[in-house]
């Protein structure tokens, strides 16, 4: 299965803002239960990504006016991405092997279009299984395939 096929589930995640936004208005956007936020130029390319970790680790570290830095100096820049080219299985793999909760999915020019969380992946993963047991269990009872 391909990320694509997930897409419009990935795409509703979509938040991007722009580098040169605060901390604070960052730190607005993920108390809505977000993980992550994606950092993307005026043109929607990814530019990096900011995590709540991120925005903790800076604001612990902040005092008065350091407090409306931009996120460009808490972000993420070397980010591993994902396309809906790819397939989920990998990505799964990837992510699992990483650690990550999160993946952001570009197109092949680097535009942001969502992110891919790891608990939609287990899911599609899932359900592509149970229909292969399925498909299994009735050609070894003779039934065919439907």
């Amino acid at each position: 299965m391909l990320v694509e096929k997930i897409l419009p589930d990935v795409s509703k995640r979509l938040l991007c803002i722009e580098p040169g936004a605060t901390l604070l208005e960052a730190a607005r956007l993920l108390d809505d239960g977000r993980d992550m936020v994606l950092v993307c130029d005026s043109t929607g390319r990814l530019a990096g990504v900011l995590t709540k970790t991120d925005v903790v680790r800076m604001t612990g570290r902040c005092e008065g006016a350091s407090c409306t830095a931009p996120i460009a100096e808490a972000m993420t820049r070397d980010v591993l991405t994902t396309t809906p080219r790819a397939w989920l299985h990998d990505v799964w793999n990837l992510m699992r092997d990483r650690g990550l909760k999160n993946i952001p999915v570009v197109d092949e020019g680097g535009a942001a279009l969502g992110i891919l969380n790891a608990r939609d992946a287990l899911q599609c993963l899932l359900q592509e299984v149970r229909h292969e047991e399925e498909l299994l269990r009735d050609y070894t009872m003779s039934l065919g395939y439907r």
